[in-house]
C-alpha cells in the first residue's frame, strides 16, 4: 500500500449527496477538484441510456471509483430468502467490476429474519467475499447503528475476524460511530490493513433519541464534515485513523435532502472546503478551530 500524507485527494464524494443525472453529479465533482467517487447502484441502474451508457460516463469523467454501494440485509438469511440476497448480491459485483470499483460496501442486517448468531453472520460474510474473489473485488462490511445484531464498529470487526476471508474487511461511517457513541479508543483493536473505505459525515445535534431519529437524520440530515456539531470527533477520528496507519480513501456520505434541492457546483464546493480541512490541516496536524472551516474565505 502506497504510504501518503494527508491531502486532498485523499477525499472523495457520493453520488447519493448530488441531484441530477449522473453525468451532471461527475462533472460537479470534477470541476470542485475531486480525484474519486463513490458510486450507488440506483445512479447506475437509473441511466436513462441504461447500464452500459452509466459504465462508459464513469470511465470518460476520469474519476477514480472509490467503491459501489449497497448491498443491504445480506447476512444471517436461510432458504429462499438467502438464496434470493446471492443473487442480489451476484448482481452488485457484477455492476461493482465493470465500473471498475475495487470495493462493495455492504451493510449490517436490520431484518427481523436474520440470525443473531455471529458464527451464522461470519459464514455468510465469507461466501460473500468468496463470490467476490474471481472479480478482484474486496468486501466492505459496516454496521448500521440500527442494525439487528451487528450496529457497531466493534461487533463488525468480530464478525469479521470470525469470517477471516482476505478480501473481506471493515467499513468504517463516522455517523454510526458517533450515533451509537462507540469509543473511539476502540479503533485500536483494528488492524489498519482490513479497514477497506471510510464514510464520514457530520450531522447538527449532539443527542439522537431514538432509532427513528437516528434513521431519519442519516438518511435526510447529514453534513460534510467541519459543518455540524461533531467537528472535534470527526478530526480527531481521521487522526486516529492516520495513527493507526490507515492510508486508504475517505468518501464523505452525506445524505441531506436540502442538498438534494442545491445547484451541485455549490454542494460540490461545500465538499471541497470539507476535504481541504480535513486533507490539508486535520491530517497535517495544524487543526483549526471546528468551525472555522466553513469560514474562510475561498
Amino acid at each position: 500500500m502506497t504510504q501518503r500524507s494527508g491531502n486532498f485527494d485523499d477525499f472523495g464524494m457520493d453520488t447519493i449527496t448530488l441531484a441530477g443525472p449522473l453525468e451532471a453529479k461527475l462533472r460537479a465533482m470534477q470541476e470542485a477538484g475531486f480525484s474519486q467517487v463513490m458510486l450507488k447502484a440506483n445512479d447506475i441502474v437509473g441511466h436513462a441510456d441504461g447500464i452500459a451508457a452509466a459504465v462508459q460516463a464513469v470511465k470518460a469523467s476520469g474519476l477514480r471509483v472509490t467503491g459501489f454501494q449497497v448491498l443491504r440485509d445480506f447476512e444471517g438469511l436461510s432458504g429462499h430468502l438467502h438464496d434470493y440476497k446471492v443473487d442480489m448480491a451476484k448482481a452488485m459485483l457484477e455492476m461493482a467490476y465493470s465500473l471498475g470499483a475495487p470495493v462493495l460496501l455492504a451493510c449490517s442486517s436490520t431484518s427481523q429474519h436474520a440470525s443473531a448468531d455471529l458464527d451464522v453472520i461470519a459464514r455468510d460474510l465469507r461466501k460473500l467475499a468468496m463470490l467476490a474473489v474471481p472479480l478482484g473485488i474486496r468486501v466492505a462490511y459496516e454496521g448500521l447503528s440500527w442494525g439487528r445484531t451487528i450496529n457497531e464498529f466493534t461487533t463488525a470487526w468480530d464478525v469479521v475476524c470470525r469470517a477471516d476471508a482476505p478480501n473481506l474487511g471493515l467499513g468504517l461511517d463516522s455517523f454510526h460511530a458517533f450515533a451509537t457513541k462507540t469509543s473511539l479508543d476502540d479503533l485500536d483493536l483494528i488492524d489498519p490493513r482490513k479497514i477497506f473505505l471510510v464514510q464520514l459525515a457530520d450531522f447538527m445535534w449532539q443527542e439522537i433519541r431514538t432509532v427513528e431519529e437516528r434513521i431519519s437524520t442519516a438518511r435526510t440530515f447529514r453534513v460534510f464534515p467541519g459543518e455540524g456539531v461533531h467537528s472535534e470527533q470527526v478530526a480527531d477520528l481521521v487522526m486516529r485513523l492516520a495513527a493507526l496507519g490507515y492510508r486508504g480513501d475517505y468518501s464523505f456520505e452525506v445524505f441531506n435532502d436540502d442538498y438534494q434541492q442545491m445547484p451541485l457546483s455549490l454542494v460540490a464546493q461545500r465538499a471541497r472546503r470539507s476535504a481541504e480541512w480535513l486533507g490539508e490541516e486535520v491530517l497535517r496536524r495544524s487543526v483549526p478551530l471546528p468551525n472555522r472551516m466553513r469560514l474562510k474565505a475561498r
